[in-house]
């Protein structure tokens, strides 16, 4: 059997992560605040894969991958978890000063094989550890690529800090020059994106204002990463605000299995606060 490794790729679990029309069905987590004060505090988290951004009509996103980490880089439990019809909800308990991270990073293989004439993709939830048993016998010129598919939030108590902002080196990755939890309205944020480590250029970033069930127009700011991996947003007003990150994709899912490209994809919430 000849296997062709085409190289780390990210995040096709969920049809949301891509920057999608208005009816696509999105994945987020949403804190009851991003900004807190006090020595023993707690955040409560829903998250939902849904139409419009932050109400619950699709699907809850499931726990089993959220991990939360404090200041100092301890990891933190997550709390009274529940997942129900439409939402999942957790909290964490916040006992640190500074910013804490809150991420859903799931890693997977991607790609296909030819078997009997026709090319079949992976099935979904293939991993590295699995790989073997999820390719039929005598399945020929199978391509892989490693998936990894990041989905965090950024929640503060008291001054905001960046020692959990290190990067991994794996995927698209948030490297803060305006903190996420420093945001207001009518003012520019920069923020850069790593992809594996390094700037990620020319990326297609999204930007989507909540409560778009209530107004005719979604809203949404397309921009892009520059040559050092940099991209700028006004906040036109107060408010949370879905911010997406992907590398594009080749093909469409009309022409069947196509050949395994590099993909990337990071979605985090971030809240804009009123000068």
């Amino acid at each position: 059997m000849k296997k062709q490794i085409l190289g780390l790729a990210a995040a096709v679990a969920v049809a949301a992560m891509a920057a999608v029309p208005a009816s696509a069905h999105r994945q987020w987590m949403m804190p009851s605040s991003t900004v807190l004060s006090g020595d023993d505090v707690w955040v409560t988290v829903d998250a939902a894969v849904s139409n419009d951004l932050f109400y619950f009509e699709h699907q809850p996103l499931r726990l089993d991958a959220v991990k939360a980490w404090a200041p100092d880089g301890t990891e933190v439990a997550i709390e009274n978890k529940a997942t129900g019809r439409y939402r999942s909800t957790f909290d964490v308990h916040l006992l640190q000063k500074g910013t804490y991270r809150i991420a859903s990073v799931a890693d997977m293989l991607m790609g296909s094989y030819d078997l009997n004439g026709k090319t079949e993709r992976l099935p979904r939830g293939t991993t590295a550890a699995n790989l073997a048993e999820r390719i039929p016998a005598g399945a020929t010129n199978v391509k892989t690529a490693e998936a990894n598919n990041r989905n965090e939030i950024f929640v503060t108590v008291g001054e905001p800090t960046t020692t959990l902002f290190k990067p991994t080196g794996k995927g698209i990755e948030l490297v803060p020059v305006t903190h996420p939890n420093d945001l207001f309205a009518g003012e520019a944020a920069t923020f850069q994106f790593l992809l594996d480590g390094k700037p990620a250029v020319g990326l297609p970033v999204t930007v989507i204002p909540g409560g778009i069930r209530y107004r005719d127009q979604l809203g949404q700011m397309d921009l892009k990463t520059g040559a050092d991996g940099k991209v700028e947003v006004t906040w036109p007003e107060p408010g949370m605000y879905w911010v997406n990150v992907t590398t594009p994709q080749a093909g469409g899912e009309e022409s069947g299995p196509q050949p395994v490209a590099r993909r990337a994809s990071y979605v985090t919430t971030l809240e804009v606060l009123a000068p």
